[in-house]
């Protein structure tokens, strides 16, 4: 039987040139391995603070000069360096040609109740014995009084609304039978009123309570309405607001500029023992055309925001999707690009700002650049877009510039495969997109606003776990697109939706403008 040698040079050759080949070969490897290790205990710790940790993008400015102590006992040149430059103006109230923001201070002290509710008026007058003046003895007279308000809470209620429709005939005839129409319905021969679905369906999409909640909710009520059956009445309401949203669609796509984003959603499917991700996708119009629209799709292919926006001709604000890739290839025959892309800043701070722990020095300096320049917005905030526009130029483009020649000093400094390396290469890479806001007042520095649609369906998400089906991330799109809308106008998505709901299948397809949020809102302004 052949005994396996224990000796672990056993075999080996003599030749040292062979030897050194080999001692090279295990030093490769164990600096694959050991970067291998650094890069997995780098993303386990995002991965934890992501858990775990604070989401904001918040930077300690204590720690910050903590991290830049040695930069400022420096005698400062009469020429710094930008990066350092930088560093020093943005977190160190030296801003370059701009007086200091000042920031209005918010209201102290309780605010006054909002007029439109209800008061209920009790009153707490003298008793008899007490009215009697203590030194003369004749009684007082009542003359003023002094009202304390105080808002209190009376639980929702449901009502049972009959609709009694009285029968009538010719007494002569015995016949001819009348009797007034079923006023119209959301739901024909259905138990929910408007006021009841529009409660569903706020309580599920936008206060984030699953359906098998609002069932124990109502049942403390006593009114048995099992999750399914609220499944059902959903369905229903996605359906009849399907043409408000198509017309939704139809506006957004005349847009100048259309912000575009995506986030993941478990979809159970009965095939597998598991949920799989579909994807919501949203579609942010601009302030002329001020609709958002949600599409559901059962995976991240390039090919469903290819369709949405195949007529779609403008700027596209969006992250560095690969999807989206195909929407801006230049027409060799125009030599245009149908859609011109534009970058999000907020993704490139994200990236610094995950680096820190890897690389705090080189990633608080980036950070320092896009600091200021979001001070730049904030100075541009509420200007025209050619104001917007000639601000930028005087102010950000400098520092734009100074910001690329740091990026690409970085890029060979820094390790390509690091966080750092990865946040350099990301800004490098995105650069004309990135910077295409400075050309443009009408754009923006970042896809925020995108981003923000999508946070009630992160929240959401957390609540109700999974998508039944892919029939039903469709309509909760739907759904979501008609609620998002009506809080960008600044609408209280239950009363807009008990009206809607009435309404939009009563109305003819030419007339249903009248239902989109800001034309709703001045109507019922008016009335």
């Amino acid at each position: 039987m052949e005994t396996i040698p224990t000796d672990p040079i056993a075999g080996l050759s003599d030749d040292p040139q062979v030897l050194k080949e080999l001692l090279r070969e295990a030093n490769r490897r164990l600096r694959e391995q050991d970067r291998r290790i650094e890069q997995l205990l780098q993303r386990l710790d995002l991965l934890l603070h992501h858990i775990f940790g604070r989401r904001a993008e918040k930077i300690d400015t204590s720690q910050l000069r903590f991290a830049f102590a040695e930069l400022i006992k420096q005698p400062r040149p009469p020429e710094e360096e930008p990066a350092e430059r930088a560093v020093r103006e943005a977190f160190f109230g030296e801003e370059p040609a701009a007086e200091k923001l000042r920031h209005k201070a918010r209201p102290h002290g309780r605010s006054r109740l909002p007029e439109h509710l209800v008061r209920e008026r009790i009153e707490h007058p003298l008793e008899e014995a007490e009215l009697a003046c203590p030194e003369c003895g004749a009684q007082r007279k009542k003359m003023g009084e002094e009202v304390t308000e105080q808002l209190d809470y009376v639980p929702a209620s449901l009502i049972v609304r009959q609709h009694v429709r009285f029968k009538y005939a010719c007494r002569c005839c015995q016949a001819h039978v009348a009797i007034a129409p079923v006023p119209p319905q959301p739901i024909e021969k259905g138990l929910p009123g408007p006021g009841l679905l529009a409660q569903v369906l706020v309580a599920k999409f936008a206060d984030h309570c699953p359906l098998y909640r609002q069932s124990k909710i109502l049942e403390r009520h006593g009114v048995r309405l099992s999750p399914s059956t609220l499944g059902d009445w959903t369905q229903q309401g996605a359906i009849l607001l399907e043409p408000l949203v198509r017309r939704f669609k139809e506006v957004i796509l005349g847009s100048a500029v259309l912000g575009a984003d995506d986030t993941p959603v478990p979809v159970l499917d009965r095939s597998r023992d598991h949920t799989r991700l579909g994807r919501l996708w949203t579609y942010v119009g601009d302030e002329e055309h001020p609709y958002i629209v949600f599409e559901y799709s059962p995976d991240r292919s390039g090919r469903w925001p290819q369709a949405f926006l195949s007529e779609f001709q403008g700027y596209l604000q969006a992250d560095a999707f690969p999807g989206f890739d195909a929407l801006f290839r230049v027409d060799p025959a125009t030599n245009r690009a149908r859609i011109m892309e534009v970058g999000c800043m907020a993704h490139v701070r994200r990236y610094f700002h995950e680096a820190q722990k890897s690389d705090q020095l080189q990633s608080l300096i980036g950070l320092a650049f896009i600091h200021l320049l979001y001070k730049f917005e904030s100075e541009a905030r509420g200007l025209d877009p050619p104001a917007r526009r000639a601000l930028r130029q005087e102010k950000s483009r400098e520092w734009i510039d100074h910001f690329k020649t740091w990026l690409e000093t970085a890029r060979a400094e820094v390790l390509p495969k690091s966080p750092i390396g990865k946040a350099v290469h990301y800004a490098l890479e995105q650069w004309t997109a990135l910077t295409r806001y400075l050309d443009d007042g009408r754009l923006e520095i970042d896809n925020n606003r995108t981003e923000r649609a999508l946070r009630g369906v992160g929240l959401g998400r957390k609540n109700w776990t999974f998508a039944g089906s892919d029939a039903g991330g469709e309509h909760a799109a739907t759904i979501y697109s008609v609620i998002e809308s009506a809080k960008r106008h600044g609408l209280d998505p239950f009363a807009y939706l008990r009206d809607v709901l009435i309404r939009v299948w009563t109305l003819p397809q030419n007339q249903i403008d009248e239902l989109l949020p800001d034309r709703w809102k001045s109507q019922t302004e008016t009335d």
